[in-house]
């Protein structure tokens, strides 16, 4: 006698385990215990998402909503940007769930990061790309950073100057230019993202260079570069003629 279900009441098929998704996605057992045994390399991005927002072992259902959150933003990169608001749409995660993931995919881009030294220095414009592309490109807003540096362009100190909007992130050469002095800084490097993703200087990010570069030269500390990032790029402002070359920093 044939007893496989069928109709509505039939359960969530088994399919075979595969790379990451979007795919077929699998409903095996075991995450945990391969996680364990032969570490996260050894789970697809949907069993980590799993893992991560507690709905590894539960009903087949729960983790075909897992695949669905991920297939909705495109991938796991696009995920680490989304916000908390479209986490929680339409019930994707509960807000907890929300919470840990946001903190986890938060955590991995700070733990991805080479911080800069005091001390350490720096020879070109792509060391400085390298030291902020993972913590600054997965941002949804745009953030404004100067690296401080000595004579010899050596770090002394990184300065977060402001948090912006989507498109903007609002600067005044004042704040720029406070801590340099406090420092007895030498020359500055200046930075900010595109959550776009796309490098490209706006006329407004040209025309806040030229004015940090004319302050910079009124009051005797140049501004060396300014570096603007986009998603896995980069654009210089002193490649591109907007900041004189005044010692050390090669360009790009």
């Amino acid at each position: 006698m044939d007893t496989t279900p069928s109709g509505p009441t039939a359960p969530w098929p088994l399919l075979p385990r595969v790379p990451d998704a979007p795919g077929p996605l699998t409903t095996e057992p075991g995450a945990s215990q391969r996680l364990e045994l032969g570490g996260p390399e050894t789970c697809s991005t949907v069993e980590l998402l799993d893992l991560l927002v507690g709905r590894e072992g539960r009903a087949p259902g729960l983790k075909a909503d897992t695949l669905r959150l991920l297939e909705r933003f495109g991938d796991a990169r696009a995920l680490a940007r989304a916000s908390f608001g479209e986490l929680t749409r339409g019930r994707a995660l509960s807000p907890g769930q929300a919470r840990r993931l946001m903190a986890a995919l938060a955590l991995g881009r700070r733990l991805a990061r080479t911080p800069l030294r005091r001390g350490q220095v720096l020879r070109s414009t792509a060391e400085v790309y390298d030291a902020y592309a993972s913590e600054l490109e997965g941002l949804t807003r745009e953030r404004f950073v100067s690296v401080l540096l000595d004579a010899k362009n050596r770090v002394l100190r990184e300065e977060r100057i402001s948090q912006g909007t989507l498109t903007s992130s609002p600067v005044h050469p004042r704040e720029v230019f406070a801590s340099a002095i406090r420092e007895a800084a030498a020359g500055v490097i200046l930075l900010h993202n595109h959550p776009s993703g796309d490098p490209e200087p706006s006329p407004d990010d040209e025309a806040v260079t030229r004015r940090l570069v004319a302050a910079g030269e009124l009051i005797g500390i140049p501004i060396l570069d300014h570096v603007v990032l986009g998603a896995g790029c980069f654009v210089s402002l002193l490649d591109r003629g907007l900041i004189p070359q005044v010692r050390g920093l090669a360009p790009a």
